[in-house]
């Protein structure tokens, strides 16, 4: 049989699923005419359901004159109707209400991580960029340059540093950074304004098809508003001469058309003895219409830039002799400046009842410069060990997905496939010895690098009864090429490879309140270009092997519990060390732990939450006792309680824990845990909102982030290998005040 005549198959089998069942159309929105998607009409006679489109349109199989439908959304009021007709679309529309978990129906459609993260942001939303990454369950991250530089990242036992070992976009532009000056996978999420985040969509571990590069640990996907409904103005203020101002603009909002333009300024000096001088600025517009009925267009700018000095990584040993305190520094002329322009064009149709096409064109415009000093005087006792890393990038690319959905008296479900492209054109790629940020004292490595990564995949969910399949099969190809400044001839180095991803996960829906699963799948994530035409294509796409099984319950309509075992096999950690410019393979690993997550509302005004995990995490082919992966977090806890009262109060207290790890290999050196808890307390009154923020209530002393460094101080004859540190922040008060119009 050839492929087109299986294809030709498939497609029949499809088309004759969709003809051969009684069908209901509809449209929901709410009461200004805006649509609602991803509401649930769910068949209380036959069991079938469906999820209405990004459109609020939805269509529904094998219904019946005399079915009774319930239609639900979180923060909308659940509906009940009765079919008097199949002729007729159905307008439906729901009325606004407060989020009620009891409202919440497990479904095969339904995805547990995402459910979590959706009731955090809608109760709490975001109010920082630090906070963004940190709506994902079990995700914690650390600074440690100043506020401008890409945050430290800890998920499932990984030190994903800035972005190795997890996939980040926003709207579908790609965030990490391949082959970085700083290192691979750097993903700076700064160009993404709080407050126009909607929704969160991710997941942990390798099983997602229409994901490719650097999902390993997982993935996330920010997702920014559509529409906002009012205008906002917002001030905030707090200590270290900390301010904010904030504008999102209503331009336009109607049911078929809607624009925005939102807008932030930062500066902060921070709890730094040298002030970090930060500032920066944050510039976004989305536009979304619907130019016909079945098709929609939307498109997306933003530009940011900020500029920051840091005090660095500090040896405990400068503190513990009284020669800096916690919040000075030894090398205060570190810092950087970066900025990022992103373009986006999206164009989604309804091709008809049951396929869709999703399409989207990007490009982003790219600066970065940083100087850093880990060792001090190690290297260079006179000039000291100061590098600059920077480079100048562009970065374009597309991506295209096609879905069709099926049903018949047996079967049920759908099919999607998509490909992408991705190219970055990163120019003078640089690390450089240097004094004082002014003088460059020597080049490490230098040269332009060209990385073009092509995917495509198929996937397909099967609904049998209680159990839905979902195998699926992505393929990545790329090119590397390498211009090395520091060669005598202009030679383009290049290699090239490939690399097949099978995935193959089962949902079986016990019923309305449970829901068990087991993923199975192979990631991937690419190494530097430079380490790749270093390495002559060895061994330059480890792929990481992993499953997940477990079940989302809810065993009250107020509670709901997801947990999961899980573990995953990397066959290489071959990190590419930005900032010493050389390769530390580590060989194979092995990580395995326990999720868990739970959201209840004991009363309609309060939720708590909690998210932890537990990891394993070690070598394979390392000695017993000298096998642990430094800073792989083994216990991670966040927790909270948020109310909300009908009087416009509202509150929230947060926990964080992250406990004691290895910092080397044999566990002689700890990196320590931490214990923060922060408080949020606020009043809407008509128009305006009033708020305060305390960050580490306690004033707890901690850690931000923290290395093994061996490092040498000025006054000394032999260097000491110990940790290194960033002071998380002491207690910090900030005011707000909101207007709406």
């Amino acid at each position: 049989m050839t492929s087109n005549q299986f294809y030709g198959i498939i497609f029949c089998l499809c088309f004759s699923f969709s003809i051969s069942a009684q069908s209901l159309s509809g449209a929901l929105t709410d009461p200004y005419d805006v649509p609602i998607p991803e509401a649930q009409i769910y068949n209380q006679n036959n069991k079938k359901h469906t999820h209405s489109n990004e459109y609020g349109k939805f269509l529904l199989e094998n219904v019946s004159i005399g079915d009774s439908l319930r239609i639900s959304h979180i923060g909308f009021q659940t509906k009940y109707i009765i079919v008097n007709s199949l002729n007729e679309k159905l307008n439906i529309f729901l009325e606004k209400k407060a989020i009620s978990l009891n409202e919440i129906i497990i479904s095969p459609k339904l995805d547990a991580l995402h459910l979590m993260s959706d009731v955090n942001i809608q109760i709490n939303p975001v109010n920082s960029s630090q906070e963004i990454l940190q709506q994902v369950p079990g995700l914690l991250i650390g600074q440690h340059a100043g506020g401008g530089k890409a945050e430290q990242i800890f998920l499932r036992g990984f030190d994903i540093d800035h972005g190795t070992d997890i996939a980040i976009s926003a709207d579908g532009i790609p965030v990490n950074m391949v082959s970085h000056a700083h290192g691979q996978g750097y993903a700076d999420l700064h160009f993404l304004i709080p407050e126009t985040l909607d929704k969160i969509d991710f997941g942990k571990g390798t099983y997602y098809a229409n994901q490719g590069n650097f999902n390993t640990a997982g993935y996330v996907d920010f997702k920014t508003k559509k529409r906002v409904k009012e205008s906002i103005i917002k001030l905030e203020a707090g200590q270290f001469d900390t301010y904010r101002i904030l504008g999102m603009l209503n331009i336009l909002n109607s049911s078929n058309h809607a624009a925005y333009i939102a807008s932030e300024y930062i500066a902060t000096d921070g709890p730094f003895e040298s002030p970090q001088n930060f500032d920066r600025f944050n510039i976004f517009g989305k536009y979304t219409g619907n130019i016909t009925e079945n098709d929609r267009i939307g498109v997306t700018f933003s530009h940011f830039e900020s500029t920051w000095n840091a005090s660095g990584q500090i040896p405990q040993r400068a503190v513990n002799s009284g020669l800096i305190n916690r919040f000075g520094a030894i090398d205060d002329t570190e810092g950087g400046t970066t900025s990022r322009t992103n373009f986006l064009v999206n164009y989604d149709k309804r091709l008809s009842p049951n396929a869709a096409i999703e399409n989207s064109i990007f490009y982003s415009k790219y600066d970065f410069k940083l100087y850093s000093n880990f060792t001090f005087f190690l290297e260079d006792p006179i000039n000291g060990d100061q590098i600059k890393q920077q480079e100048n990038r562009t970065l374009f690319g597309l991506k295209s997905e096609y879905t069709r959905t099926f049903e018949s008296n047996t079967l049920e479900g759908e099919w999607n496939a998509g490909i992408s492209l991705r190219k970055d054109q990163s120019n003078n790629n640089e690390l450089s010895s240097t004094l004082n940020r002014r003088e460059t004292l020597s080049n490490i490595q230098f040269g332009d690098v060209n990385e073009t990564n092509l995917g495509a995949f198929i996937n397909a969910n099967l609904e049998f009864g209680k159990w839905t399949i979902n195998p699926a099969l992505r393929v990545d190809y790329f090119d590397f090429q390498y211009n090395d400044f520091l060669q005598t001839n202009y030679v383009t180095q290049s290699q090239n490879k490939a690399i097949l991803s099978p995935k193959l996960n089962f949902l079986y829906n016990h019923s309305e309140n449970f829901q068990a699963y087991l993923k199975t799948g192979k990631g991937f994530h690419s190494n530097d270009t430079r380490v790749v035409i270093a390495q002559n294509g060895n061994e330059i796409l480890p792929a990481a092997y992993g499953f997940d099984v477990g079940f989302i319950w809810k065993p009250m309509p107020e509670l709901i519990v997801n947990t999961a075992y899980w573990q995953l096999h990397s066959e290489q950690e071959f990190v590419y060390v930005g900032d010493a410019g050389i390769v530390e393979p580590s060989g194979k690993t092995r990580r395995q732990g326990i999720d868990l997550s739970v959201r209840y509302q004991p009363f309609q005004w309060l939720f708590w939450n909690v998210d932890t995990n537990y990891t394993y995490a070690r070598s394979i082919d390392a000695p017993n006792g000298e096998d642990y992966i430094p800073l792989a977090p083994d216990f991670t806890l966040s927790s909270g309680f948020t109310m909300q009262f009908d009087n416009g109060f509202s509150g929230g207290i947060k926990l964080r824990h992250l406990k004691d790890r290895p910092a080397n290999e044999d566990n002689s050196i700890i990196a320590e845990g931490y214990s923060v808890v922060d408080l949020n307390l606020g009043y809407d009154w008509k128009n305006i909102g009033f708020g305060l923020q305390i960050q580490n209530l306690f004033d707890t002393e901690w850690n931000e982030t923290q290395f093994a460094t061996e490092s040498r101080l000025q006054n000394e004859s032999q260097s000491v290998e110990e940790i290194h540190f960033t002071p998380g922040t002491p207690f910090f008060v900030k005011a707000s005040v909101t207007y709406r119009f």
